[in-house]
């Protein structure tokens, strides 16, 4: 999975939005495919227009657990903003999640204001769902 330094340097890098759009679909792309057995009712996020799923994972049973994450989704840019939201909160500890929006991360690079409602309805629905994740397991 790309780095989300990597991330935002190369969206820095590309001006024109055909070629970024183009790079969120490479991200998508590159993201290991969710196994089928993963890909249940429990897993599925709710409120994206596309189907997308989610599953959190808790490296130790401790009290601020370190949570990755794996996912996926049928629709290609979407694929891709959901490997952009793995390499956000992946590898990090649960109130650090808890804390961070990815909504900023995506601001950043421009991307939330390129995105349609609908998909960008979808992207807070990942981002609140992982961050609920977080705070559940980091109580």
């Amino acid at each position: 999975m790309t780095q989300l330094d990597q991330i935002i340097d190369d969206f820095a890098f590309l001006d024109d939005w055909e070629d970024r759009y183009r790079y969120v679909i490479e991200l998508g792309k590159a993201l290991p495919d969710l196994p089928e057995d993963k890909r249940t009712a429990t897993n599925k996020v709710q409120g994206c227009a596309s189907q997308v799923w989610l599953v959190t994972h808790a490296e130790d049973g401790g009290s601020d657990p370190v949570l990755t994450f794996e996912g996926d989704s049928d629709a290609h840019i979407v694929r891709g903003l959901v490997a952009i939201v793995l390499a956000t909160y992946s590898g990090k500890h649960a109130s650090e999640i808890a804390k961070l929006d990815a909504i900023d991360v995506f601001n950043k690079i421009g991307l939330v204001e390129h995105l349609s409602s609908q998909r960008a309805n979808g992207l807070r629905s990942m981002v609140n769902r992982i961050r609920e994740e977080a705070r559940i397991r980091a109580a």
